[in-house]
């Protein structure tokens, strides 16, 4: 390599590195919590599991890297094309999808295309993803074809650090173009500070208020979704049938932080602004209502992944209402499926109080692909191409980012969800998309998030004053991002 070359590589590489620190510590909210894959590793005959991920409220040890490998017999690649499609991933349901839906994909001989397929998988605990995928992004301008990452996924708590970096590529470069049966703010949120698309999201995620029908008939008198969103369409009705709901022995939500996506979603204002954070309105108002509702005994201390918090899943749970978009009630409510101890059908979804969306996966081409036109055709094959997309709803209990087939089966008046008492949750999310904003967002915003839910627990559980948790919460910050001001 020539010294202008070594000079350039070293530049860029400087210039985004820099972006990537700024939160290479932040740690993933895991679908379904603490219940993170295995990594696995598999090459030609050989394969290895690494111990399981430990859960969100212990130091896991960084697991291995995970490597899926194709067979050696690939069939030869294109002429443009590399010989080795490497795609970056935190668990294996992207990679499920792929291998069922993706056109052209072979299983037999793990290819695409003729290409050899490689998946790379680490648990997001403890940002383990995130330090491999930081490191192998940082040196994919002069990795091998072979090791060259080519695609990668990200979630929504953290793809403004990928996408606002040279190391993602504007989906023009492939070919690509923003489509109109997208959501517009799965757009927003793959899209860099100057507006340039760098990824493309296959999910859709509004955030539905999930309520048990048999309490809700005992507390509201109806079980219906549209006289239940009618009497809960605001935090001041919300509050109120919480002090109803203690009064008959119920419990309103099962989690402190239940409902603080919610108000964070809604926020007017950003975390941070010239270097100077600031706790916004909307999260606040979280506080002051989380307090209350332990104080009154309306919800209890559990973490959204807490094992008290789905104990209340199942039958014999004494708690209304839930939240969370259609991946977690087919994915992470399986006490309330269990066949046993389960209530699956008495449950069903409305708006709530706020619109409001979580978590999402989208696609993004690594700056120095070799397979650009490879990875063009999986972001095309799970947002545009409808029967890909009509899979995902059928057969994976997914609401896509394809509006044209999330309509088809809203307006099918014989599709419904047996654990939703036959309710047709694709309709009430198509009612709800509207509503999903994506604004104030900053790169800081996973650290901060889940660091003010932990700091303020402290003066929740009582072991200090609310000053002294907020202070211990900026010490955090000023730790994590020492070039933030706090007040």
């Amino acid at each position: 390599m020539n010294d202008h070359n070594l000079l350039e590589e070293r530049t860029m590489k400087k210039r985004i590195a820099s972006a990537l620190l700024a939160s290479a510590v932040i740690l993933s909210v895991a679908s379904c919590g603490n219940n993170a894959p295995a990594a696995t590793t598999t090459k030609a005959a050989e394969t290895t599991t690494a111990a399981p991920a430990a859960n969100n409220d212990t130091q896991a040890a960084p697991a291995d890297t995970t490597e899926a490998a194709a067979t050696d017999a690939a069939a030869p690649a294109a002429a443009d094309e590399g010989d080795t499609f490497n795609i970056y991933a935190w668990n294996e349901e992207f990679k499920g999808f792929f291998e069922k839906y993706q056109p052209g994909y072979d299983a037999a001989a793990q290819t695409l295309n003729g290409v050899k397929v490689v998946w790379t998988i680490n648990p997001s605990d403890n940002g383990v993803y995130q330090d491999k995928l930081d490191a192998a992004l940082q040196a994919n301008a002069s990795a091998s074809s072979a090791d060259k990452v080519d695609m990668f996924l990200a979630e929504a708590d953290y793809i403004l650090k990928y996408t606002d970096s040279d190391y993602t590529m504007d989906i023009s470069q492939l070919g690509l173009s923003q489509v109109d049966t997208e959501y517009q703010y799965t757009v927003s949120a793959a899209s860099d500070s100057n507006g340039k698309i760098k990824g493309v999201s296959f999910q859709c995620c509004p955030s539905a208020l999930i309520y048990r029908r048999s309490i809700a008939k005992d507390v509201l008198g109806t079980d219906d979704p549209d006289e239940v969103q009618a009497q809960l369409d605001s935090w001041d009705k919300f509050d109120a049938t919480a002090a109803k709901a203690k009064e008959l022995g119920y419990y309103m939500t099962a989690a402190y932080a239940e409902t603080y996506r919610v108000f964070s979603n809604n926020a007017t204002t950003p975390w941070v602004t010239g270097g100077e954070l600031a706790i916004p309105d909307a999260i606040n108002q979280w506080i002051d209502q989380a307090d209350t509702y332990l104080k009154n005994g309306y919800t209890l201390t559990s973490g959204i992944w807490g094992d008290e918090k789905n104990a209340q899943m199942f039958k014999d749970g004494k708690t209304m209402c839930f939240f969370g978009p259609a991946w977690y009630f087919n994915f992470c409510m399986g006490n309330a499926q269990d066949p046993e101890k389960g209530c699956s059908g008495d449950w069903a979804i409305c708006k709530g109080p706020q619109g409001h969306f979580w978590g999402g996966t989208w696609i993004l081409a690594a700056t120095g692909t070799d397979n650009p036109s490879l990875v063009a055709d999986v972001m095309r094959a799970f947002t545009e191409n409808e029967e890909v997309c009509e899979n995902l709803i059928v057969n994976e209990g997914q609401f896509t980012n394809n509006k044209k087939v999330n309509e088809k089966f809203a307006n099918d008046p014989s599709f419904g969800s047996d654990f939703l008492g036959g309710q047709n949750a694709t309709a009430v999310f198509c009612g709800m998309t509207d509503s999903i904003v994506w604004a104030n967002a900053t790169i800081y915003d996973q650290l901060l998030n889940e660091g003010l839910q932990t700091y303020i627990l402290d003066y929740y559980q009582g072991t200090c004053d609310k000053d002294t948790a907020l202070a211990n919460f900026y010490a955090y910050v000023n730790e994590k991002y020492p070039a933030i001001q706090t007040p």
